[in-house]
């Protein structure tokens, strides 16, 4: 039964990939619900689809069977425009790398998104650059990515994440190159984003730090997604 407060929801969505002439189910009948608000752990050893799976809830890749719906719109009900503004609108990602745009600012990084959307320069600048000062880069705005560290890199990709104020931000190991104490001060920037802007989070992670501040957690094993004990967690992320 599905919540009127859904932000996601996927049924049964079935991929595979050909692997040594061989088909190779990575995603085998996922069903999955993402309430407003909510913060999701996924977790899994490596390979078992982890990636996959958010790169087809956010709408990147296709599953070969099932449907994914994004706050009441099925993926596969649009056309790759639609499917691209609906995204734009709806979803931000967090990668384990920036992939920031070496040739612009954190500023023209950030505003990028809501010029997409169709903004003014003068509105996406001013809100790029009130999320930056939200995020402790006020005196950052105008370098470009090389003339950052690599908390402050992550920093700004949380920052364009989150500036079209989307539905769900799905993240891919987003603390995976930072160190401890870099990792620890994004955490508790994202828990108070989360909590100020009633975003959804959806988060793939090895770290079980990270695990341990979401509502729930599930693992990803042989394709399907499974609920984690709390008192397990630790020893089934690896």
């Amino acid at each position: 039964m599905t919540n009127k407060n859904s932000v996601l929801l996927a049924n049964d969505l079935c991929r595979s990939y050909q692997q040594a002439g061989a088909d190779l189910e990575v995603l085998r009948g996922i069903n999955l619900e993402i309430a407003k608000g909510e913060k999701l752990a996924i977790v899994g050893v490596s390979g078992s689809g982890k990636t996959t799976l958010l790169n087809v809830l956010g709408g990147l890749d296709n599953a070969d069977s099932g449907a994914v719906s994004l706050c009441g719109k099925p993926w596969d009900s649009l056309d790759a425009t639609a499917r691209a503004a609906w995204r734009n609108q709806h979803v931000g990602f967090v990668y384990q790398f920036h992939h920031l745009l070496a040739e612009f600012s954190a500023l023209e990084n950030v505003a990028l998104p809501l010029l997409i959307a169709g903004h003014s320069v003068a509105e996406s600048r001013g809100r790029a650059a009130e999320l930056l000062s939200r995020v402790g880069l006020a005196e950052r705005l105008n370098h470009q990515p090389a003339e950052l560290s690599g908390g402050e890199r992550q920093r700004v990709a949380v920052a364009r994440a989150l500036v079209t104020e989307p539905s769900v931000v799905l993240m891919d190991e987003p603390t995976g190159n930072l160190d401890p104490h870099t990792a620890a001060a994004l955490l508790e920037l994202l828990m108070e984003l989360n909590d100020s802007l009633q975003i959804s989070f959806v988060v793939v992670t090895h770290d079980p730090k990270i695990a341990a501040l979401m509502d729930r957690t599930l693992t990803l094993v042989d394709g399907c997604l499974q609920p984690v004990n709390s008192d397990l967690a630790e020893s089934q992320i690896v």
